[in-house]
């Protein structure tokens, strides 16, 4: 398969360093007909200087906040307030999305356990409260995080263009990604439902690593014998993929009256994003022979060497986090 400057100069785009997928999330739950309590959690870690912060409607009165507490790659802090006529019908919103090039999960449980949930983005940090709760919004917002997460995550993005190159464009392209979408769909299920645990850090790294070993198969050609069957490759490496998108749902939490339909949406968005990124490569590539004809000949290399230059540098990176 060839892959072309334009598509090199695509992943040169992307942030070289795999960002962990990390929206802020904003929690309200009714304690009484006139008392909440919020927890909002933010990443560490900012585009801007212009600060993420919930806001709630005018009628609301805060009582009480707990100082900010680090978990994991996020801060949170507890917010006590007083909301005489309810939030049913008010506005609740995230500000600072937009200039910080990020999105928030609200999360909101009323009584009769009637539970509302959005994504607020830069283009709409405000949500009105309704009534009743739907299950559509609960399909269509986590499809809209799982593809945002596999969008986020360079690492992810980079382990499916290997695959790519490693298969091309022809029919094995699609054993090879039905099986790394099987592994990382079995993983993801097991440690969403609490069936095992794992260290973070250490499954970080071996994701970098699955790149890095990737990228070897890649450049010793094809004489390997993942060349010949690459889905076993695909699958077992699906596996700890799983495992880093597990990592990121965690940080967002899922609606208890609906886990089961937010994670199979979740890993909906995931392949869409998936299938988006693998279009693109291929029009990018057709694109390229188009323009540069009979020397992309000479660039067939240089994907690889991306590949396994950025790989290494997160083994280095990721096995420094494992060692502290």
């Amino acid at each position: 398969m060839r892959v072309w400057l334009p598509v090199c100069s695509l992943l040169f785009a992307i942030d070289v360093a795999a960002h962990r997928f990390a929206p802020s999330l904003l929690e309200v739950t009714q304690l009484s007909s006139t008392t909440f309590n919020a927890t909002w959690k933010t990443p560490l870690q900012k585009v801007s200087v212009t600060p993420i912060e919930p806001r709630f409607p005018a009628s609301c009165q805060i009582t009480s906040t707990s100082p900010w507490v680090q978990e994991g790659t996020g801060e949170l802090k507890q917010i006590q307030l007083v909301c005489p006529t309810g939030l049913v019908g008010e506005t609740v919103s995230v500000w600072g999305l937009g200039q910080n090039q990020a999105s928030a999960l609200l999360r909101i449980t009323l009584a009769d356990d009637i539970f509302h949930q959005a994504v607020l983005t830069a283009t709409e940090p405000d949500f009105v409260v309704p009534e009743e709760g739907s299950v559509g919004r609960v399909a269509l917002d986590y499809t809209s995080l799982g593809a945002e997460h596999i969008w986020a995550g360079p690492d992810h993005l980079f382990f499916v263009m290997g695959l790519l190159l490693l298969v091309g464009w022809n029919r094995r392209l699609i054993y090879t990604v039905t099986a790394f979408t099987l592994g990382h769909s079995v993983t993801l299920a097991m440690v969403t439902f609490g069936l095992f645990d794992y260290p973070v850090s250490l499954v970080e790294f071996m994701i970098a690593l699955s790149i890095f070993v990737l990228a070897v198969e890649l450049a010793r050609g094809s004489a390997g014998a993942l060349w010949r069957q690459p889905w076993w490759l695909a699958g077992g490496f699906g596996l700890l993929h799983g495992m880093g998108f597990a990592g990121a749902l965690a940080d967002t939490g899922l609606p208890q009256s609906n886990v089961p339909l937010a994670l199979l949406f979740f890993n909906v968005g995931i392949e869409l994003g998936q299938l988006v990124f693998i279009a693109l490569l291929v029009l990018l590539a057709a694109i390229g022979s188009r323009l540069i004809g009979e020397r992309t000949a000479a660039l067939r290399p240089l994907p690889v060497y991306v590949l396994g230059a950025l790989s290494a540098m997160w083994c280095i990176e990721r096995g420094l986090e494992v060692l502290a």
